[in-house]
């Protein structure tokens, strides 16, 4: 069993109450909008980060994380990218490969609206955790925790951190 955390759109904002919750994962998982690279460096000292880059993010952020990370975790197939869309409105950019090689569990951040939708059509999971950070136009502060095990996504909750 992996127990994750999950966030996006921290716009360079990280806080003790994202490092409390941190603390409890196996993994923790970040959707992009990074914004400084000192985030994942400090997420990655409590547990393993496996993060994307998104759109606001600069060269220190791109070369260390990729646009899309694609990989199995306790028999999931997971992708994460930060621009992807939800369940009948993909984006453009990745509607080809999803349709083509959907995962059990499609994860972006982006919208800073959080977001937890099953697409009958493709047999997956879409998760987008909202926005953890301070910008942006969302009101409350959200991420997701779940755990990974034997192939299913259980016990999935949601985080609030307070008001923007």
């Amino acid at each position: 069993m992996k127990r994750i955390v999950l966030l996006s759109d921290t716009h360079s904002h990280i806080d003790d109450r994202i490092i409390d919750y941190c603390k409890e994962a196996d993994e923790i998982w970040h959707a992009g909008d990074i914004g400084d690279i000192s985030v994942t460096d400090k997420l990655a000292e409590i547990a393993p980060v496996r993060a994307v880059y998104g759109n606001i993010d600069g060269q220190e952020v791109r070369i260390v994380h990729p646009l899309h990370q694609k990989f199995t975790c306790e028999r999931v197939k997971v992708w994460i990218t930060h621009i992807g869309g939800y369940p009948g409105r993909y984006s453009p950019a990745i509607r080809e490969d999803l349709y083509k090689y959907p995962p059990k569990l499609f994860i972006c951040g982006h919208s800073h609206i959080l977001k937890v939708m099953y697409d009958k059509k493709l047999g997956l999971l879409h998760m987008n955790p909202g926005a953890a950070g301070k910008h942006g136009f969302h009101k409350v502060r959200t991420m997701l925790r779940f755990n990974l095990e034997d192939g299913e996504i259980k016990d999935l909750e949601v985080i609030e951190l307070g008001n923007r």
